[in-house]
């Protein structure tokens, strides 16, 4: 049987995310609830389901909750409209969801070179074969996020960390991708043990968190006399706020509770420690 609403508490199992993050987006106008129950309790029609799904691709893109509900605009209730007015909407939002389409595809391939040229290293490494480097590393363009950096932090800082990345052989490169997997690893395992970020565990990881961040030229942390306190627990916030970078801790249970444990304990050491 089809249905027309659905509880915060359905949408928030089937979205991946939490009724707390629902009831958020609500507070600040991003996505009201299509009914509010006299108990209390949200309810959200499909209408809202599709603007949902914008704002959860729109994070993905990497944009602030700031800067999505000025993509999106306000939102407006089904009952509000004539039939005219929700033809047009609807037109609208497929042709939204087109684009943020074409992006995913875009994503799609990447990862699925990303893939191929993994399974492949393990194939040759298992089987005992020589590694083909020209083959280790389509995928992987560490240029993605120039603009970004040479904003957050000039282009003297990309720059440095382009001169140091190209300067590599293809076993550094390896190993250092192995050391960031081995860190997000470790981040997840201690988030999901359940430990207070200020233990020792996972102030041990925080310890290496900085040493790898202080081993990347061009970064904050690397330049002699930069605020390297500033830089780690400013990161730690970008790993919240960003899913982008958030993904790389996410637990089993979703969510940003992943990213907020290594945001606390990157605080707590840098606190203490810088």
């Amino acid at each position: 049987m089809e249905r027309d609403e659905w509880s915060i508490q359905e949408i928030a199992r089937l979205a991946g995310t939490t009724s707390r993050t629902l009831r958020h987006y609500d507070d600040i106008g991003l996505l009201p609830p299509s009914r509010i129950a006299p108990n209390g309790y949200r309810h959200y029609d499909a209408q809202a389901l599709v603007r949902l799904q914008r704002i959860l691709l729109l994070r993905e893109l990497g944009l602030g909750l700031p800067q999505i509900a000025e993509v999106l605009g306000p939102s407006t209730s089904s009952g509000t409209q004539d039939a005219t007015g929700l033809a047009e909407r609807d037109r609208g939002e497929a042709s939204a969801l087109e684009t943020h389409l074409a992006l995913l595809r875009e994503e799609q391939t990447r990862l699925a070179r990303q893939i191929a040229s993994v399974e492949s290293t393990i194939t040759a490494l298992r089987g005992g074969e020589n590694l083909m480097a020209e083959n280790m590393f389509d995928g992987f363009d560490h240029t993605e996020y120039k603009e970004e950096v040479e904003d957050r932090w000039g282009k003297k800082a990309y720059a440095d960390s382009d001169r140091w990345w190209r300067g590599m052989t293809d076993a550094e490169r390896a190993d250092w991708q192995q050391r960031v997997s081995d860190l997000g690893r470790d981040w997840i395992a201690a988030a999901e043990s359940g430990i207070d970020p200020a233990s020792a565990e996972a102030q041990d990881v925080a310890r290496r968190h900085v040493e790898w961040l202080t081993g990347i030229p061009g970064t904050p942390a690397a330049v002699p006399g930069g605020d390297v306190k500033a830089y780690v627990i400013g990161l730690g916030e970008m790993y919240v706020a960003d899913p982008r970078f958030g993904a790389n801790y996410a637990t089993s249970s979703g969510g940003t509770q992943g990213a907020e444990f290594v945001r606390d304990a990157l605080r707590i050491y840098a606190e203490a420690n810088l």
